[in-house]
């Protein structure tokens, strides 16, 4: 398969691999496009459409996007604003070549070395950024260098994530510079944050327009889908009923079956809808086997 383009936020089930396969079973031309659960992006990145709505329900992410967006008039400049902070803090920077300390890490632990050199500085940009989390640049630098590039937020709404083995590399630069020609380019909105069903319920929606549906999957296992819940999956479902009632065309994207479970709601509930088999390379950060062992699809009110 031929990937399509990445997200600087490298978000937890990023769709941007499979995005050419569901682009092939999107509407031809589409005039407001609206990612319900936009999470990193991809999946609006990666469309075309007159115009884009992402939403998504944790505001952090939705902040997160509000920093790309405003420095996409000049993310190169961001980009070197972003080179200063990880000099200061001291962290890694491969996409600049490595220094004689990374290298003899390198040599001792293969695996683990830029986690051993970048630890303690990762945990002063922790600190820095919890005592002022109005600070979203060092939540971004948090994503890259924290544990497989994820959000997380204890009890009391402190960043908790610990230092992963990763690093500013060339990759990073380049997602964001894609994600900066993409919104320049195109008439972009962002909601502040809200409830699936509120959202879109809130939308003055017509006959060209387009809603994708990304919902954390019930029958799996990850931090972004604590949340989620058979109450949450039913309503999705009767939200997805009432558009198709009301002539809106929609795409949704699932599982069927992951490690021996089985998800018998949305098997039900889909019958009466078009669905396609989704060939994926998406292998989870926390299992490798989800590749083997699941079904992806991808369900539609189109004929």
């Amino acid at each position: 398969m031929i990937n399509g383009i990445r997200s600087p936020l490298f978000y937890v089930g990023d769709k941007y691999k499979i995005m050419p396969q569901l682009n092939e079973l999107f509407p031809a031309n589409i005039d407001k496009y609206f990612d319900v659960f936009c999470g990193g992006g991809s999946a609006s990145i990666n469309v075309s459409a007159k115009s884009y709505f992402m939403n998504d329900v944790d505001k952090k992410i939705i902040e997160l996007h509000k920093l790309l967006q405003k420095n996409s008039v000049d993310m190169k400049s961001f980009i070197n604003d972003m080179y200063i902070k990880i000099d200061k803090y001291g962290l890694s920077l491969s996409e600049k070549g490595t220094n004689s300390e990374l290298e003899r890490l390198k040599t001792q632990y293969i695996k683990t070395y830029f986690a051993k050199h970048n630890k303690q500085a990762y945990l002063k940009v922790r600190d820095d950024y919890n005592d002022n989390q109005s600070n979203t640049d060092l939540l971004y630098l948090l994503l890259i260098y924290g544990f497989n590039h994820m959000i997380r937020f204890n009890k009391i709404g402190k960043f908790n994530l610990p230092v992963g083995n990763v690093d500013w590399n060339k990759n990073v630069s380049l997602a964001l510079e894609n994600y900066a020609t993409w919104y320049n380019g195109n008439c972009v909105n962002l909601s502040s944050g809200c409830d699936f069903e509120k959202f879109v319920r809130e939308q003055k929606l017509e006959e060209n327009d387009f809603l994708y549906f990304d919902p954390p999957y019930l029958i799996t296992f990850s931090d972004y889908n604590k949340l989620w819940n058979e109450n949450e999956e039913r309503r999705l479902y009767l939200l997805l009923d009432d558009l198709h009632n009301l002539g809106i065309k929609w795409g949704l994207s699932n599982m069927t079956t992951h490690k021996g479970k089985v998800n018998e709601i949305l098997l039900e509930w889909m019958k009466k809808y078009k669905v396609y088999n989704i060939k994926s390379n998406y292998i989870s950060r926390f299992d490798n086997t989800m590749k083997k062992y699941s079904k992806e699809i991808y369900i539609t009110n189109m004929l």
